[in-house]
């Protein structure tokens, strides 16, 4: 589910952002079993090769120059693959790339991805190792604010403090024809059920408050803004969650439930509701296999 991949010192902002990043330590690891369980990112590719192939011609038709914005990137896996696409649609056109990102581990593992892309690696970067909410305090300090042609947020909006108004921020740095994309857990989705009917025990300091489709298309409506929404189907197998010998059903349930240990996190009454949920609402069952549903939503907003 979350996803959240410079002219500073690196090193003070790397010890700052221990303290108020969600994924550092433990929490990397886990993050990156998910992917590999969940096939989150091979469904979200299959769609943006679909459509942002289109769009970047049209961001980047008769400008100089193409400037990105990737908020929470993780360890760049998407973005490495979206400025690779950009490229692809505008191969004259100089590009930047500005990533904000919390972990200092994960922005390690996005320079390591880098270097390792040959379309890629001479697009200059700027790392902003930083919480999405210190970025935008350091930007409105500024007199000289730089614009955006494509900002992309994918699975990092749970994270931030005040929605609406961190989506007109992110909308207000977007040049001209420029387009903010926002991926997120669809409405109705098996993250949506679970986390809004459980919010009161799994809601903490990290994830304040559960945010779907729903609620980010109410902000943008709220806005007045333009967007278009495509949705990317996904699901995934987690019928190893029912063995309680599992080391990869704790894991995926740990995960789930943003807990260190979701065994040892809730009481046994909770646990076998939750768990009876995540089978009954959230997921399908086909040929033995609790399936469930990871579908995301993916928002196209305009300048």
């Amino acid at each position: 589910m979350f996803s959240l991949h410079s002219p500073h010192s690196e090193k003070g902002l790397a010890m700052a952002s221990e303290e108020i990043s969600c994924y550092e330590g433990a929490s990397v690891q886990s993050f990156q079993f998910y992917l590999e369980h969940s096939g989150e990112h091979e469904a979200m590719l299959q769609c943006l090769r679909e459509i942002l192939p289109a769009e970047f011609k049209r961001i980047g038709a008769d400008k100089p120059g193409l400037d990105v914005l990737g908020l929470g990137s993780g360890g760049g896996e998407m973005d490495v693959q979206i400025l690779g696409l950009l490229k692809a649609a505008c191969p004259d056109v100089p590009i930047t790339a500005d990533v904000v990102e919390g972990s200092s581990k994960l922005t390690e593992s996005f320079k390591a991805l880098v270097a390792k892309s040959p379309d890629i690696q001479k697009i200059p970067f700027t790392w902003h190792i930083m919480h999405s909410d210190s970025y935008i305090t350091q930007v409105k300090a500024k007199v000289d604010v730089k614009k955006f042609d494509f900002i992309h947020s994918i699975q990092m909006i749970y994270y931030v403090d005040a929605l609406t108004d961190t989506i007109k921020f992110y909308h207000s740095l977007l040049k001209n024809n420029g387009t903010f994309m926002i991926i997120v857990e669809a409405h109705d989705s098996g993250w949506d059920k679970l986390w809004s009917t459980y919010s009161r025990a799994l809601c903490d300091e990290a994830i304040k408050e559960y945010r779907s489709s729903k609620q980010v298309m109410a902000s943008l409506n709220s806005l007045g803004l333009k967007f278009e929404e495509r949705i990317i189907p996904n699901s995934f197998d987690i019928s190893e969650c029912y063995n309680p010998s599992s080391q990869s059903g704790r894991r995926l349930l740990n995960f789930l439930t943003a807990r260190d240990d979701f065994h040892q996190s809730f009481t046994p009454e909770i646990r076998a509701e939750m768990l009876d949920f995540l089978r009954n609402k959230c997921s399908t069952q086909k040929d033995g296999k609790v399936l469930f549903n990871s579908t995301l939503s993916c928002l196209f907003v305009r300048a």
